[in-house]
């Protein structure tokens, strides 16, 4: 049984003792805390009440949480490859390769098996062990020589021992059937923001039609892979009304990716401001107290975060990155970089598949007990 309580600091003299009261935590986040499986009957209720708990006890429960179920040491290094750009028919107003939207991006063909697989080779070599492969596609209907071709990336990745996602827009049942059995590790389909505030930022593909898709590849036995972008113009009532979505699925995505709007010059977004680091602080936390056993992944906008923040995220339990040259069409950390700052906090690489079967840990948190503070004079 956990017992988890956290000290509150008062004003006081020097050289005086004085009654230090506990701070319980709230019953919902207590119940997270003990809980030993994943579960997907919260309510908006309880993850709110999760999400406004004090942000240092919201962090200390999740970092305490990302222990029990996570070797907190370890850091899953993806790379993210275009392997198609710009085109899409999408409205998506945070994105530049939509074709409604003058980024000045040139829309170019899917690239060659060569090609992926020559970077797939780059970024093992880097230390990535997630090869994640991104189309600018609203959907997969028709494009049966492109998905013989995209079949053949997979396996050449997985022949590599690498893990292989890719994301392609809708896809259907029979599509996901055969990127199964290609050995597709991942599927990354990002319902993006709660379904409330969803049609402020797209309207041409349904939240459903992301559900669904969803839906299939879980269906197919593929992970899943779905997150959302913070910064859209969202309220923090949308943080967790995505919080939400994510972790009342079937059964929660093996990895949720946490973006942070890179405003780009031509999109309907252009002039939107960065987030203050706290909501996505306080994201990441309570992301992992709902859905304690999924990677959560810092993605798009990392690289506007400070060393030291990102390290805050890690302890709270983000433990998913996106390293090397470039994140589709907006810029990356690259592998030196990050390698150097993983060292520096004692942080290492997660071995390709290392997730796909967690092993319970019985972690005792130990009850913290004071009732008295003594400062003595130095």
């Amino acid at each position: 049984m956990f017992r988890h309580r956290l000290l509150a600091i008062s004003r006081r003299s020097y050289g005086t003792v004085i009654p230090s009261p506990s701070v319980r935590t709230s019953s919902v986040l207590q119940n997270a805390l003990e809980a030993t499986a994943p579960r997907n009957t919260w309510t908006k209720s309880e993850i709110q009440e999760i999400y406004n708990t004090g942000l240092m006890d919201l962090t200390f429960a999740a970092a305490t949480i990302h222990r029990r179920f996570h070797d907190p040491s370890k850091i899953q290094l993806c790379t993210l490859h275009n392997i198609k750009t710009g085109g899409c028919s999408e409205d998506c107003s945070y994105c530049s390769q939509s074709s409604r939207h003058k980024t000045g991006l040139k829309a170019t063909p899917l690239v060659s098996v060569e090609t992926v697989l020559s970077a797939a080779k780059v970024a093992k070599e880097n230390g990535s062990t997630r090869f994640c492969l991104g189309a600018a596609w609203r959907d997969m209907r028709g494009r049966k020589s492109g998905l013989r071709n995209i079949k053949a990336m997979v396996e050449g990745v997985r022949g590599m021992g690498m893990e292989v996602c890719v994301t392609l827009g809708m896809i259907d049942a029979q599509q996901a059937k055969e990127l199964k059995d290609a050995g597709l590790t991942a599927y990354n389909h990002n319902v993006d923001t709660s379904r409330e505030f969803y049609p402020s930022v797209i309207t041409t593909r349904s939240y459903d039609e992301r559900l669904a898709t969803i839906q299939n590849v879980r269906d197919a036995g593929i992970n899943v892979c779905s997150g959302g972008i913070l910064g859209l113009g969202e309220t923090k009532e949308d943080h967790i009304g995505l919080l939400y979505t994510l972790s009342t699925m079937p059964s929660h995505p093996e990895s949720v990716p946490i973006n942070a709007l890179v405003p780009i010059k031509g999109t309907p977004l252009q002039d939107n401001k960065p987030l203050p680091f706290t909501d996505i602080l306080r994201t990441v936390a309570t992301a992992r107290c709902v859905m304690p056993t999924s990677i959560v992944r810092l993605a798009a906008g990392r690289i506007t975060l400070k060393e030291e923040e990102q390290a805050l995220c890690f302890m709270a339990g983000a433990n998913a990155v996106f390293t090397g040259e470039r994140m589709l069409t907006t810029d990356c950390s690259g592998w030196d970089e990050d390698r150097a700052m993983l060292e520096r906090w004692g942080l290492g690489p997660m071995k390709s598949f290392a997730r796909e079967e967690y092993v319970e840990k019985e972690v005792e948190v130990p009850e913290v007990k004071a009732k008295e503070t003594l400062v003595e004079a130095v």
